[in-house]
């Protein structure tokens, strides 16, 4: 008789090289696009199945990993794993993983992208095209920061971090940073890097600054009314990270009151929504959660978190699960 196929749960639809290669593994359940991201949809379903392949949006509670009688992992289609509760995971015996690396050279260039765009007023210039009212060159039209010499503020130093930092200083520009701990000398002389201990004097030093931290209680709206008052007027603010680490609301009186130049924000603290002041703000690029959005890296992430499923169903050690999260 035939082994019975484990089941496996991707809450929403992912690249088809990944579903068919769990398929080729277990018996594998596809989600219809945000069914999950309610954690009442999630309790409902959870208890039948043996995996659970998630995304960021889906809210992993205890409740939810107490009612998966049989689940034995969760495997986040992200780098962050703050939507999943780890320690109610841990006590309960279900390994959690996750798919770092493979998003950093995208998000870096990502980054780079929105500097580029936001620095040089991209999205208003083809949007007065667009509208008609281009009618010849303008001396004094969109003109924006010149990136060379001015100092760039990263905060969270990591993978993404240094991706960013790369990049930034072949465009000629100073790169500050702030971390939960200093980086090893010779990486610090690779980027040309300078550590600033107090994010708030680093806020005050960067013509650009970009939050690539995790999100913890440190971070928490870290981007709040005061830490804005201490940015320069014509600072510009970058979030890849986590929406929650900025006060969206102080963020948008900050940019309608010109405290600030501009934003681009990828990501939102109650995404989908975003804040009502952001969306008339000025010189603000909002942006749906892409900074991984390439054809290659989203097939890279699923691959990493089917190889997670499919060692811990497979009984491996933890030392063989790839990127298992430990308590």
């Amino acid at each position: 008789m035939n082994k019975k196929k484990p089941k496996i749960l991707i809450t929403e639809p992912i690249p088809e090289t990944v579903i068919k290669h769990l398929r080729e593994f277990g018996d594998v359940t596809v989600g219809e696009k945000g069914l999950f991201q309610s954690e009442e949809n999630l309790l409902e379903e959870i208890e039948k199945f043996d995996a659970l392949l998630c995304m960021l949006s889906v809210p992993v509670s205890e409740s939810v990993l107490k009612k998966g009688t049989n689940l034995k992992v969760v495997a986040n289609f992200a780098v962050g794993y703050d939507n999943i509760d780890i320690t109610a995971a841990h006590s309960l015996g279900i390994k959690v993983a996750n798919t770092p690396d493979v998003l950093t050279e995208a998000c870096g260039d990502y980054a780079m992208g929105l500097l580029l765009a936001l620095s040089r007023k991209l999205k208003e210039a083809e949007k007065y095209l667009r509208n008609g009212n281009f009618d010849g060159w303008e001396p004094l039209g969109f003109l924006g920061m010149e990136l060379r010499d001015r100092n760039l503020g990263i905060i969270g130093m990591g993978r993404i971090g240094q991706a960013f930092a790369n990049r930034a200083k072949a465009f000629g520009m100073n790169i500050l940073y702030h971390n939960r701990s200093r980086l090893d000398l010779n990486t610090e002389s690779r980027l040309d890097a300078k550590y600033i201990k107090d994010p708030i004097k680093l806020a005050e030093q960067s013509d650009v600054l970009s939050l690539n931290c995790p999100l913890t209680e440190s971070t928490f709206h870290l981007v709040d009314t005061d830490f804005l008052k201490h940015m320069p007027e014509h600072a510009l603010l970058i979030n890849i990270s986590r929406g929650a680490v900025i006060d969206e609301a102080a963020l948008a009186e900050a940019l309608h009151d010109n405290v600030i130049a501009g934003a681009a924000l990828d990501v939102f603290e109650k995404e989908p929504g975003v804040h009502p002041r952001l969306l008339s703000a000025p010189n603000t690029m909002l942006l749906p959660h892409i900074a991984s959005a390439t054809h290659r890296t989203r097939e890279d992430i699923g691959m990493l978190a089917a190889e997670a499923i499919i060692s811990v169903l497979n009984g491996k050690d933890d030392n063989e699960i790839p990127n298992l999260i430990t308590p």
